[in-house]
């Protein structure tokens, strides 16, 4: 098999019995059944993840940010130039990203994914240099990349999460770098949900009412070319993903570098059951093409924050999380998984702290 075959074969849905157990245990704590909220079922969904109860506590963290240019950018969807996907992850690299003092805030270390940046690298500390590509090509006028491509980044983000498990990490926190990359995000969130296309764009980097305009039909424009227009479905009288394109080809055609990188990552987590928390927008397109991949994914995924980005709550609802945080973020970087992961480690270290009932002697309510 193939890495990307082997991987996907290794992922397991969540354990019921570890579910149950770890329902039963919240149940038996000394608090009133369900007062922990939210946190309650992020403890579940890691016992189901890790298929014990309970869970392993997720420290350390550690962020992988990929970086990929686009072809997109010539399309004038954003202000910002291209040359700025290359100064950030040097930016990264020097530690002065808002990312790095997030990561420095929880103990998270940084790893900076070159998979497609349109310029060489140097190597330097914390760069992993996994370049399949100087960029995507233009996504409005054909496919953004090859399946081989696309498989290539895939396995690319597989590698990393393999490498930073097997170095000690216990959860891995999703980060990207790539100027336009919200373009890409709201065609594959369309691809995959059905949505059209002024529902899920959004103005990414503060984009004004004119290149927002532009920029939505941009993404019109590559969901026809590539074939992936959303079908009218009469019987429920709403939008529909388009039927008969597999998974990969849907990525391939929309999606970038990164993308599919992160996708990969998402998915090997999953196979080595160790939870990645899911940053924005950007990590949303991508874990609905890791789910569509490998639906069991999702059972190890925790969805950080919600983004200010429309389409990221499009790509929540599809998964089926539920974000940790709201704060009206739309940086990515991996900023707002790490702002979620002392909320991840505190559901967590509730079931291996906290006394039950019985053990502190406390009286349960009455029946």
């Amino acid at each position: 098999m193939t890495i990307l075959e082997e991987t996907i074969a290794a992922i397991r849905p969540a354990d019921p019995a570890a579910v149950a157990e770890a329902r039963a245990h919240q149940d038996r704590l000394t608090k009133p059944r369900g007062a922990l909220g939210a946190l309650e079922d992020v403890a579940v969904r890691l016992a189901g993840a890790a298929a014990v109860s309970p869970p392993p506590l997720p420290v350390p963290a550690a962020l992988a940010i990929f970086a990929a240019d686009h072809g997109v950018h010539a399309r004038g969807v954003t202000p910002w130039p291209r040359e700025v996907t290359l100064q950030m992850v040097g930016n990264f690299l020097a530690g002065g990203a808002v990312a790095n003092a997030f990561a420095a805030q929880v103990g998270a270390s940084v790893t900076v994914v070159d998979v497609g940046v349109a310029a060489d690298l140097d190597p330097a500390p914390g760069l992993t240099i996994s370049k399949v590509a100087y960029g995507t090509a233009d996504l409005s006028r054909g496919p953004a990349m090859t399946t081989e491509q696309a498989v290539a980044a895939l396995e690319a983000g597989i590698a990393v999460a393999r490498d930073l498990v097997e170095r000690g990490a216990r959860c891995l926190v999703t980060g990207d770098m790539g100027i336009a990359n919200t373009t890409a995000s709201a065609a594959l969130i369309c691809a995959f949900t059905g949505h059209d296309a002024a529902v899920v764009t959004g103005r990414g980097t503060g984009v004004d009412d004119e290149t927002l305009a532009r920029k939505v039909e941009v993404v019109r424009e590559a969901l026809r070319v590539n074939g992936l227009e959303p079908e009218w479905n009469g019987a429920s009288g709403t939008l529909a993903p388009v039927s008969g394109v597999p998974a990969l080809e849907m990525l391939a055609a929309v999606g970038g570098l990164e993308h599919a990188a992160i996708a990969g990552f998402v998915l090997a987590g999953a196979a080595l059951r160790v939870p990645v928390i899911l940053d924005g927008v950007i990590a949303g397109a991508a874990a609905l093409a890791a789910a569509a991949l490998a639906p069991g994914v999702v059972d190890h995924c925790v969805a950080g924050h919600r983004s200010v980005e429309p389409g990221h709550a499009v790509a929540l609802d599809h998964l089926g999380l539920r974000p940790l945080v709201e704060l009206e973020l739309r940086l990515g970087e991996g900023t707002g998984g790490l702002l979620a992961h002392p909320l991840v480690c505190a559901a967590v270290r509730v079931m291996h702290e906290v006394a039950t009932f019985d053990s502190a002697g406390v009286t349960d309510k009455e029946a």
